[in-house]
């Protein structure tokens, strides 16, 4: 009995006691959250995109890049509404469950794509509308494998069957990369999603993570964490697949409203990617209709002559991976 009461004792001692972090004055850091889409993480959060690159050096091939990068021009938002012709702007997301069906897709560019099913059907969103010319990309997303699937060029012939000109999967709970010089549904061998602006997340209050845009004029070069490049210049003076820019932090957010602002902090801090060739500085976000057209107008003022070319090589941690150090 004395034992028992000794143990009693104890036990009611050490619940009263401050545990070992409070003792040393130091807190549990929770895990950082990076973004989300359908309950998956859309990849972690040390990924490189969802990495803030405010503090980054510039790189030292910017000024020569954004030479070749029509500088003179304002940014575009190649999403929001399309006022009746066509559906709306943007590449949009579709969300399907663990046990949609899977369909095989044939791909113009094979070689490089992953003949894996893909999730598709009647309920896949295409860019721009279903033989409507374009891109015509699909973003598909597969709630409870956290799974993500996206093909360039889609379509479904005649016969009934689907086709594309390339196409790639990934996990959204994994860092790795395709296999260098493999294409994606993107010129960069990269996902279209984690550089997709969304409604929900701008609504929120914060975007975490970087923004994919266009340029006309690239190298035959790409960096990491880039995969593939279709350019038309040897010169390293031009810029490849996967470099990032970064808004200046001097630009001002005067003038500019709720939703806008927070669109241009996280060009700050996140920056942009380039990652496919196409018309200068269209930067992209899925289609919603919900994107308010007064935030879309204000962000077609944000001057390309503000943004600098950042220097992230020194984030990578293995070269076929998308996590930082």
């Amino acid at each position: 009995m004395p034992r028992l009461r000794l143990l009693l004792a104890c036990a009611l001692l050490a619940a009263m006691l401050p545990g070992a972090s409070a003792l040393s004055g130091t807190a549990v850091a929770a895990k950082p959250k990076g973004p989300r889409v359908a309950g998956c993480p859309v990849f972690p959060a040390n990924n490189w995109w969802n990495r803030d690159i405010s503090r980054m050096p510039v790189h030292r091939r910017s000024s020569q890049w954004l030479s070749h990068m029509s500088t003179s021009r304002n940014l575009h938002p190649d999403f929001g509404p399309s006022y009746g012709d066509g559906p709306n702007y943007g590449i949009p997301i579709t969300v399907v469950a663990k046990t949609h069906r899977k369909v095989p897709v044939s791909f113009q560019y094979a070689s490089e794509s992953d003949r894996v099913g893909y999730p598709f059907g009647p309920d896949t969103k295409i860019e721009g509308g279903r033989n409507s010319g374009g891109d015509m990309h699909a973003v598909v997303v597969q709630k409870g494998t956290c799974r993500l699937f996206e093909t360039w060029n889609t379509r479904v012939s005649g016969t009934g069957r689907w086709v594309a000109g390339s196409g790639a999967t990934w996990s959204l709970k994994s860092n790795l990369l395709r296999r260098n010089t493999w294409t994606s549904a993107d010129a960069a061998g990269l996902p279209i999603l984690p550089g997709l602006l969304r409604w929900s997340e701008v609504k929120a209050g914060a975007v975490k993570h970087a923004i994919r845009f266009t340029t006309d004029v690239t190298s035959r070069h790409h960096v990491w964490p880039a995969r593939h490049d279709a350019g038309s210049q040897d010169s390293l003076a031009y810029p490849p697949m996967g470099a990032r820019f970064r808004l200046k932090a001097s630009y001002p957010l005067t003038g500019y409203g709720a939703y806008a602002r927070r669109v241009i902090v996280a060009m700050k801090r996140y920056g942009l990617v380039l990652a496919d060739n196409g018309s200068p500085w269209y930067f992209q976000g899925e289609r919603n209709a919900s994107w308010p057209p007064a935030m879309v107008e204000a962000l077609k003022r944000i001057p390309a002559s503000a943004f600098v070319a950042v220097d992230t090589s020194r984030l990578m941690v293995r070269s076929y991976s998308g996590a930082t150090r």
